[in-house]
């Protein structure tokens, strides 16, 4: 009793008691949230809720992969068109039947057309303001400014500048066949995705073959390590979603550096003043942000805005499109016969003049098959998610169950890797078989169960871009090269715990053997 009473015989004490109890009550408070938030809606939940937020951090502490959280998820009902779990605190719907997935993506649009938050845009503005993290009308205003960028009159004028890089990167390989023997090609191709985008986008010529250390490469190596796994990124990016003014406070940065967003600053900033002084216009994602900045003011359409979407497009180039390069060769080493009929193809479309065209790239139907039954074993998200921004009804999840209705911000998360691995849909999955997206077969892919770049208004903007850039790549190395495998190539692949993205454990390598003319 004693004890009892002198805790609060100071102001100190008390508010030092104080502040105990509260945490207490708040954590407790949180479990209570999280345990029995699925109980009594009369659908399936894992097993318990608290049970999903134990298999949530399995992620961050990298004890599983992605893919298999993946599909350890979406094949615990195997019966349900949906059920519940938490993303630690957040109530979240998986969705799994592909009709839900399309009313979610397409129909209901109006009700889903936000993702999930990640961080506070006041913590990481670089990332917080880009296209993909964007909500509301400011979303919709950015998707309209940015879409001119990714037709297909642009993609053809941007045809020669990105061609232009690959003959570049590949000549750099075969007057350095010691690099050829086994090759690493996440870091090489890296490099091939840094010169297009520095090109295409921001119009500086970069070879980051010859320079290895160019600015632009070693800042996409920067930010590519805010995106492992490690414990620290991991705790930083918990700290900054569930406390973000304690974060502010404390100066945390997750994804991006001071260093690194000053870089994109200065790049775009200087880029920006020498088109308005020289007059000079490009047909790239800056010259349409400035018209934008011209058209609606400087008060909607900030540098930080600007500099914002032109660093997302780098990240999305410099690291996801480099791993669907990695992932095609890949299975080109391992596929003999594949990659043999992928360069007659290939052969057959060049010019006159042993070049490729664009309009002979679009020709390529083999081509278009070996890349889409790459997007679909390793897509390059796993996950992809919508947030709830109305009421919405859903169905019974299966017979005997009640319809329920979603509130706002609650998530619904589609599993990509999942159905793009379901015998289902996709039978005999993990052989790598492009025969499935033949025009034959293609048709009788269930709508909705393939979605390597989502799918409706949000869909990724830039799919056609990474698409052109990865068919040119392709052809440039099978035109010169036997890709073969060797000793380091994983086969199967087997995830890395630490990378956010499909990576396999040990790397990306192949053998290049020179052909003959």
């Amino acid at each position: 009793m004693e004890l009892f009473s002198s805790l609060f015989t100071s102001p100190f004490k008390l508010l030092v008691t104080t502040l105990i109890i509260f945490g207490i009550l708040k954590v407790v408070a949180v479990f209570h949230h999280v345990y029995f938030y699925w109980k009594g809606k009369g659908i399936p939940y894992l097993p318990d809720s608290l049970g999903s937020l134990i298999t949530s951090w399995k992620i961050f502490l990298r004890r599983i992969s992605i893919a298999d959280f993946c599909l350890f998820l979406y094949n615990y009902f195997p019966d349900a068109k949906y059920f519940g779990m938490m993303n630690f605190a957040t109530p979240t719907v998986c969705l799994r039947d592909p009709e839900l997935i399309r009313n979610v993506l397409v129909k209901d649009f109006e009700s889903f057309h936000d993702h999930q938050s990640f961080v506070d845009v006041s913590l990481e503005p670089l990332f917080g303001k880009n296209i993909f993290a964007l909500r509301g009308d400011r979303w919709k205003e950015m998707r309209n400014t940015l879409s001119p960028s990714f037709t297909a009159s642009k993609m053809k004028v941007m045809f020669d500048l990105v061609s232009k890089c690959s003959r570049e990167f590949v000549n750099y390989l075969i007057d350095h066949p010691e690099l050829c023997d086994e090759i690493e090609t996440k870091p090489v191709f890296r490099r091939y995705t840094t010169d297009v985008i520095a090109t295409t986008a921001f119009g500086i010529s970069v070879n980051s073959m010859k320079d290895q250390t160019n600015e632009f490469y070693m800042r996409g190596i920067e930010v590519s390590k805010g995106f492992t796994g490690s414990f620290l990124t991991m705790f930083k990016f918990i700290i900054m979603r569930a406390y973000p003014r304690f974060a502010k406070l404390l100066g945390m940065e997750a994804f991006t550096t001071s260093t690194v967003s000053e870089f994109f600053k200065r790049i775009v900033g200087e880029t920006i003043k020498v088109r308005d002084e020289q007059g000079i216009v490009r047909p790239d994602m800056i010259q349409l942000l400035m018209q934008a900045r011209d058209k609606n003011g400087s008060d909607k359409m900030t540098l930080e805005d600007i500099v914002s979407q032109a660093f997302i497009f780098f990240l999305a180039g410099f690291e996801t499109s480099s791993t669907l390069m990695c992932f095609i060769v890949h299975e080109l080493a391992l596929n003999r016969d594949i990659q043999d009929r992928l360069r007659e193809e290939v052969q057959q479309h060049l010019t006159e003049e042993n070049e490729l065209s664009y309009e002979s790239l679009s020709k390529m139907t083999y081509m278009e098959m070996v890349i889409s039954e790459a997007l679909r074993k390793y897509p390059p998200m796993s996950v992809t998610d919508r947030a709830c921004t109305k009421r919405y009804e859903l169905p019974p999840p299966r017979p005997g169950c009640k319809s329920i209705t979603v509130n706002p911000d609650i998530v619904m998360s589609i599993p990509i890797y999942a159905l793009h691995h379901d015998p289902k849909y996709f039978p005999n999955p993990e052989k790598f078989d492009p025969e499935r997206f033949s025009e034959e077969n293609k048709d009788n892919i269930v709508p909705y169960t393939y979605l390597p770049f989502g799918e409706g208004p949000r869909k990724c903007i830039g799919n056609r871009f990474a698409l052109m850039e990865t068919k040119i790549l392709v052809s440039h190395l099978l035109q010169k090269f036997i890709l073969k495998k060797t000793a380091k190539t994983v086969d199967p692949v087997i995830y890395n715990k630490r990378e956010f993205n499909l990576t396999p454990d040990g790397g990306f390598w192949i053998g290049l053997e020179k052909r003959e003319p």
